[in-house]
């Protein structure tokens, strides 16, 4: 006797070798025995041979109209034997309750199962739904088939473009475009990228750098709502002082100007002064709602995203000629030894003299001018004098702590774009030509600033901790390898910068925290040791933490984008100027450093290099798209014993600094600090 019977959703049939009241062993035709249970048993027969039952049944399954079978069954609960006699004939055998089992079981649109061979008609209304889906998922099956079918022919369907950034980087694996994509991907054996690139998805590498910057990090796009500047309500005193600011040509968010009084008379006193939006605005505000959305300014080549809408930055930005609200830390200082005798902070009106451009002084201020070996053409001439010399001093003393010299010898780059309608404030398109110059680290404008800002960070986190208000720190426990630079709520030592304690304090109009730490400040200024009672953010804020985990995401974002971006325009400058050699030096893992680019790449040929080397690098080619570099070591250029290659700075690149392009389609199914620029965030 044989026995036909449902396990796990699949019909199976064999020879019944036992049976008992409950159960049944039997032998399935590939020989293999297994215990069912009686109830699971829906058919028992003689003949014919259960394979030739089952084959049979499956063909006149698909015979039975769905439509009629459903008109023809009963209102009540039936058995799959009940309707085939229906269906059938009265006296429908073996074959055609089998058949009828079949197509019962595969329908449950029409049919719901009620076990142990019983079903019972689906409501007409839920058959029609049913129906409906069903029409639906074959159109989009087909869809699916025919965008597949575009993109193997290297046709876009504008279905598919429209979704590309959310195809590559956030998909729906749900999505018809998704599926389309993948499944093209799967014909043509072509990883997603290349398939889309082929297809003309992609119709500027620029834009799809940028657009995909955009959709992961600017959803809702890059504009303001419409804000006004508040007005700062308290009257402030007005400094008396001629400060003056020290920036690059083109930057709008001027936050500090540096002072200095007292000149000759044994006791100086060094001002410096951090614009205030602070005093303007407070937490859980509308403009603070923005400043949080955004967190810091996005800056690359050509343009840049402010924190602020412009009209704000405007309203406290130090322009010269406006006596600007500030808040100012005035350090009292002895002028023959500069050993610091006090200091105190002021919240007040700074009168602004003048905003210096270093790129335009950088050639005139020089340290034979600071140090009176040379004429001192320019204004501000002695104030400068003391402050690079106060700088120096303020280095040699971190130095100190640190335990060794900070070692700065690779240049900043700057990028500037040509535009031929010489509209700078338009967005870039990909194809202007780019000018990458050099400006070297650590120049006396770029120390006076650096070491100011750093001085007052590490001031003002000292005495925010003493007045007991929290602020946002930066701390490093040590300067060995692999130890990063922590954000925490409570005052730490900086192993890299060599200070007891630092803040960012000094950007508010550009960094969100900041501006935070400003709030905290200017509790202080106004309260002093019971300030943790007025400070907007309390000891243990929950607030703080919540800051300070999406800074730390949305800055590691920016300065990602604009690593990027700057590669790419430093890859276009290759092209634009025929450049097919380089002068490079090899660092770990077959990496090189350009030697006049912002450029580290692989090379074949330069993995068993010893770090340091000096090479002569082939350049193959580029890929805008993934950045990636082509290029072969051709030369060597010096003899650098492998346990002679040095360290080239206190923070070597350990990567490629754009990194790989990561998609999120799926065909089978350091942080450390350079004190030089910590404060001075590029300008564009």
């Amino acid at each position: 006797m044989y026995a036909l019977f449902e396990e796990a959703g699949k019909f199976l049939a064999g020879r019944v070798m036992t049976e008992t009241d409950t159960s049944m062993q039997i032998e399935l035709d590939s020989g293999k025995r297994v215990k069912v249970k009686s109830a699971n048993v829906l058919l028992k027969f003689e003949k014919p041979q259960p394979a030739e039952l089952i084959a049979s049944a499956q063909t006149l399954s698909k015979e039975i109209d769905l439509d009629l079978a459903w008109e023809f069954a009963p209102e009540t609960e039936f058995s799959f034997g009940d309707l085939a006699r229906e269906y059938f004939e009265a006296s429908a055998g073996l074959e055609k309750q089998a058949a009828a089992l079949f197509r019962l079981f595969e329908a449950p649109h029409y049919f719901r199962r009620l076990g142990k061979g019983n079903f019972k008609k689906a409501p007409e209304e839920i058959v029609k739904a049913a129906l409906l889906g069903i029409e639906r998922k074959k159109q989009v099956a087909a869809q699916i088939d025919t965008w597949a079918g575009e993109l193997v022919r290297g046709e876009c369907p504008p279905a598919v473009r429209e979704q590309l950034y959310k195809l590559l980087f956030k998909p729906d694996k749900n999505a018809p475009e998704y599926k389309a994509v993948v499944e093209a991907a799967k014909q043509s054996q072509k990883a997603p990228l290349e398939l889309l690139k082929s297809a003309g998805a992609i119709d500027s590498p620029y834009q799809f750098h940028w657009r995909r910057f955009l959709f992961e990090n600017f959803p809702k796009g890059t504009g303001f709502p419409a804000l006004q500047a508040p007005a700062i309500k308290e009257t402030l005193p007005l400094a008396a002082v001629r400060a003056f600011s020290i920036d690059d040509s083109q930057t709008t968010e001027i936050d500090d100007a540096l002072s200095v009084q007292g000149l000759g008379s044994g006791t100086v006193v060094f001002g410096v002064h951090i614009a205030a939006p602070g005093l303007a605005f407070a937490p859980d505000t509308p403009v603070d709602g923005v400043a949080r959305a955004r967190l810091s300014t996005v800056y690359m080549p050509g343009q840049k995203l402010t924190m602020l809408p412009d009209e704000v930055v405007q309203a406290y930005t130090l322009i010269a000629g406006r006596e600007c609200p500030a808040v100012s830390l005035y350090i009292t200082m002895d002028e023959a030894t500069l050993a610091i005798t006090g200091s105190e902070t002021k919240l007040e009106r700074v009168p602004i003299a003048a905003n210096l451009r270093h790129d335009q002084l950088d050639a005139v201020i020089t340290e034979a001018t600071l140090t009176g070996d040379a004429p001192a053409p320019y204004e501000f001439a002695p104030e400068l004098a003391f402050a690079f010399r106060l700088a120096r001093h303020l280095k040699a003393q971190r130095e100190v702590v640190r335990g060794k010299p900070e070692n700065f010898n690779r240049p900043d780059y700057n990028f500037r774009l040509e535009r031929e309608d010489g509209d700078d404030g338009k967005e870039p398109q990909g194809t202007e030509r780019v000018l990458i110059t050099t400006r070297q680290r650590g120049s006396p404008l770029d120390l006076i600033v650096a070491e100011a800002m750093i001085l007052a960070n590490s001031t003002w986190g000292g005495w925010i901790a003493e007045c007991g208000v929290p602020g946002i720190y930066r701390s490093q426990a040590s300067m060995a390898p692999g130890v990063k630079v922590r954000m925490g709520t409570k005052p730490a030592p900086h192993a890299g910068m060599g200070v007891a304690q630092y803040t960012w304090a000094t950007s508010p109009l550009r960094r969100y925290v900041d501006l935070v730490n400003q709030w905290q400040i200017i509790a202080c200024a106004r309260h002093g040791r019971t300030a943790a009672l007025a400070a907007p953010f309390k000891p243990k804020d929950v607030q703080l933490f919540a800051i300070i985990s999406a800074f730390d995401s949305a800055y590691a974002e920016y300065n990602g984008f604009q690593q990027a971006i700057e590669r790419y325009w430093t890859l276009r400058s290759l092209a634009q100027n025929g450049i097919t050699e380089l002068d490079a030096v090899a660092m770990k893992d077959g990496l090189v450093r350009a030697d006049d680019l912002p450029l580290v790449f692989r090379a074949v040929g330069a993995e068993n290099l010893p770090r340091g080397a000096h090479v002569r690098v082939r350049v193959g080619g580029a890929d805008l798209l993934t950045l990636d570099v082509h290029a072969s070591v051709i030369a060597r250029l010096d003899d650098v014993p492998a346990e002679s290659a040095a360290a080239e700075s206190d923070v070597d690149d350990l990567a490629d600094s754009a990194g790989p392009l990561t998609l999120a389609i799926d065909v089978q199914g350091d942080d450390a600090e350079a004190p030089q620029t910590a404060d001075a965030a590029p300008a564009t």
